[in-house]
């Protein structure tokens, strides 16, 4: 197995691999066109990658390559449309940074309430302000922190607000009053209720394209005048347009993570119009950057590699068809012999039938097997007589999928 690392994870990451027989390739700087170039020439069955973009021209140049694993929970950065195409696996590592995140949160929110950045860059710039910074600040105690977005994340941000005797109301999706009640926070129908319960308002929903600019004018209008938004999930969730108007119309305070169009390079000069607001307090999308969540990042990349090395099955893969456009089951209960299974498949291969999905139990003795193959059309009543005719085949039924 080889496996191209192309971005920063720690080193026992690639030392763990190493020891399983794995060989290993690490180059943290690669992007783009050189990304494509050492996928070409490495030939790896897995990459690794953390922000770095792997689009169709990397994909498309990976002959060899199964298997993509995002350290980290989003998988924007990956084209899956292509990936999916030419069978490759991708899959994340959920939930492991969910910590990091939730502290980060709760730093922009008391920020954002007390001002801490600002006061620290009067301090160091010689200036002593008690008057300005002891004003202003609601407290977070009794208030309530609206979260939208129910999963990993915004489960350790509820725990973190009760600690801080906060109210805490929520909503996503797929979201119900006893989930919520679960979860030890109110139930809301919908986002812009959420919005309009809440004095401080957090985003926790992975980007795709229902949530693309899920964060319009409807949600901020509905924010009490003043409310704390804070954004640690990916700009594009956010309509940036919209929250600028908030801000400068509506009073809000905003603490950012993540903005729409951030630079790629380490270090590289940038602007933007909400960070140059006042009341916007913006880092640098480092809320999965902390050394305990990397670590776990990069043990559940390993676990979903060796997994996949081990026995096939990719853990966490987020591009696998939930439905597909099979209609029928075909259930053949056969000896265990070999060929068996490829004269079925010749069999519907003639009959212009397309196999969806299949698996082959083997029963104790490793006598008998059961295939369950589902379908995408009707096997014909000659067809099924064919496979109960074959020698090793001891019958053959056809289900329709509901």
């Amino acid at each position: 197995m080889r496996v191209l690392i192309a971005d920063k994870l720690p080193d026992a990451f690639r030392t763990q691999l190493q020891e399983s027989g794995a060989v290993v390739y690490v180059d943290a700087s690669l992007k783009d066109q050189a990304l494509t170039e050492a996928i070409s020439e490495h030939k790896p069955d897995v990459i690794v990658v953390r922000s770095t973009k792997v689009l169709a021209p990397q994909i498309e140049a990976g002959a060899n390559l199964q298997l993509i694993v995002r350290a980290g929970a989003g998988v924007n950065t990956i084209a899956l449309d292509v990936a999916s195409a030419r069978g490759v696996f991708v899959c994340n590592c959920p939930g492991m940074n969910a910590v990091a995140v939730a502290e980060l949160t709760f730093g922009h929110i008391l920020n954002a309430d007390r001002r801490i950045s600002d006061g620290v860059a009067e301090l160091r710039a010689g200036q002593w302000n008690k008057g300005v910074y002891s004003k202003g600040a609601a407290g977070l105690k009794g208030r309530t922190l609206g979260l939208i977005g129910t999963g990993s994340i915004a489960k350790e941000v509820a725990k973190r607000a009760r600690a801080f005797d906060m109210e805490v109301v929520a909503s996503s999706p797929s979201f119900t009053p006893a989930r919520a009640q679960a979860m030890g926070v109110r139930f809301a129908e919908g986002a812009v209720e959420v919005a309009r319960q809440s004095d401080i308002l957090s985003v926790h929903c992975d980007l795709s394209p229902s949530t693309r600019g899920l964060i319009g004018r409807a949600i901020l209008e509905a924010l009490r005048p003043g409310a704390i938004f804070v954004n640690t999930t990916r700009g594009p969730v956010v309509d940036e347009d919209a929250l600028l108007w908030a801000i400068q119309e509506r009073g809000l305070r905003a603490g950012l993570d993540v903005f729409c169009n951030e630079p790629s390079g380490k270090s590289s000069p940038w602007t933007h119009p909400l960070a140059e607001q006042a009341s916007v307090y913006g880092t640098h999308h480092i809320g999965a950057s902390t050394d305990q969540a990397q670590e776990a990042v990069a043990g559940e990349a390993l676990r979903v590699i060796l997994e996949w090395q081990r026995s096939g099955d990719a853990p966490n893969c987020v591009n696998l068809c939930t439905v597909t456009p099979a209609t029928h089951l075909l259930v053949v209960r056969h000896q265990d012999k070999v060929g068996v299974l490829a004269n079925v498949l010749i069999v519907l291969r003639e009959n212009q039938i397309n196999v969806q999905q299949m698996e082959n139990i083997v029963f104790s003795g490793a006598k008998a097997a059961l295939a369950r193959i589902q379908v995408d059309g009707p096997v014909s009543a000659l067809a099924l007589d064919v496979l109960r005719s074959a020698e090793a085949v001891y019958d053959a039924q056809l289900v329709a999928l509901s």
